[in-house]
């Protein structure tokens, strides 16, 4: 387990960078695909409904990418979006970190490819991969190196979970969408302000999400594609009960971290994985001015990149306001959790 506390600069850092400056998001961007597939879609080959799919998920529908995009495509429209919110252009960028678990080989990384299709050569790009959880992760590996680096950071989320779906496991299949969402982030400052991070990760309990073929471990091979083993799976009510039972006293031992108090949040972003899984979470975090934000209805879990679609989402919608603060937390294979405090101004 390994806790990141608030970043700050050290004694190593070049003379170059104030310690007074701080790591701050300038910048929100989000793509999802054309294609909206619906609950009736998706449940027929798994051998259910849009009223049992949305009395189970609260998902109503999400956006699967075309045969011709891979993930490397979404990353670098969402990476577009949050650079011209942010006013930099790619050649400001010292460094890219795509976070997927689905990239787009198993090597060069994906973001190797997303450093290419923006013109950000030379930029250090590398990938994360803490599956659900990748973004916040991210966040924090590219918060310390700007501190130390200087320049600007651009982190994505993008996963394209309909390729790794078992099309008649209503476990799962109902539940995923594909998407991306960005962040730019610079040493500023001026910005809504990065002041807490924490990161976990359990590794006893990383049976409860997987793909079980295709790595090292096991290899494609016939038999692995003859027992579907190249498919996403996971035990969703152990990570139900992980999820309700841990994650609200995770996230109190973070705010007690941070210095602040449940009712100090104003929003909370959490992954969008089951809207009535997170409304069962919801009711013991003890958040009395906490908005919870939602995209799950129209995208449904878009894996690492539920995340910052849904906090894009919120910032253009001005549902954001000077001085609030803003909990981000993600979950997922692993098992872990990611949580990161947001000033907003």
């Amino acid at each position: 387990m390994t806790d990141i506390g608030p970043i700050d600069i050290d004694a190593d850092v070049p003379d170059r960078i104030s310690p007074s400056i701080d790591v701050r998001i300038l910048g929100t961007g989000a793509y999802v695909p054309d294609r909206i597939v619906t609950n009736d879609e998706v449940g027929a080959p798994a051998g259910v409904d849009d009223d049992w799919i949305t009395r189970k998920t609260a998902i109503r529908e999400r956006r699967w990418a075309a045969p011709d995009q891979a993930t490397s495509d979404l990353a670098t429209t969402a990476a577009r979006a949050a650079m011209q919110a942010a006013g930099i252009t790619a050649e400001q960028l010292s460094v890219i970190a795509v976070a997927t678990s689905t990239p787009d080989r198993p090597q060069p990384p994906t973001a190797a490819y997303v450093q290419r299709n923006l013109g950000a050569s030379g930029t250090a790009a590398f990938d994360v991969n803490a599956v659900c959880s990748g973004t916040v992760f991210a966040l924090s590996a590219v918060g310390s190196a700007i501190l130390r680096r200087g320049g600007y950071a651009l982190v994505v989320g993008a996963d394209i979970y309909s390729r790794i779906l078992n099309p008649t496991d209503r476990k799962t299949v109902v539940l995923f969408g594909d998407g991306a969402g960005a962040m730019v982030l610079g040493t500023t400052r001026h910005g809504p302000l990065l002041r807490h991070v924490a990161l976990h990760t359990f590794g006893d309990l990383s049976h409860l999400i997987e793909v079980p073929a295709g790595g090292s471990r096991h290899p494609h091979n016939h038999d692995t594609l003859d027992n579907n083993l190249q498919y996403f799976t996971m035990d969703g009510r152990e990570v139900r009960r992980f999820v309700v039972e841990q994650l609200p006293q995770l996230i109190k031992e973070f705010l007690h971290e941070a210095g602040v108090e449940p009712a100090d949040i104003s929003h909370i972003i959490p992954h969008q994985a089951n809207g009535v899984m997170l409304d069962s979470m919801i009711e013991d975090l003890a958040m009395p001015r906490a908005t919870m934000h939602r995209t799950l209805t129209h995208y449904g879990n878009t894996g690492a990149a539920s995340i910052p679609i849904t906090l894009d989402t919120a910032a253009r919608q001005n549902t954001l306001h000077p001085g609030q603060l803003i909990l981000l937390a993600g979950f997922g294979g692993g098992m872990a959790t990611s949580f990161a405090l947001i000033e907003w101004n």
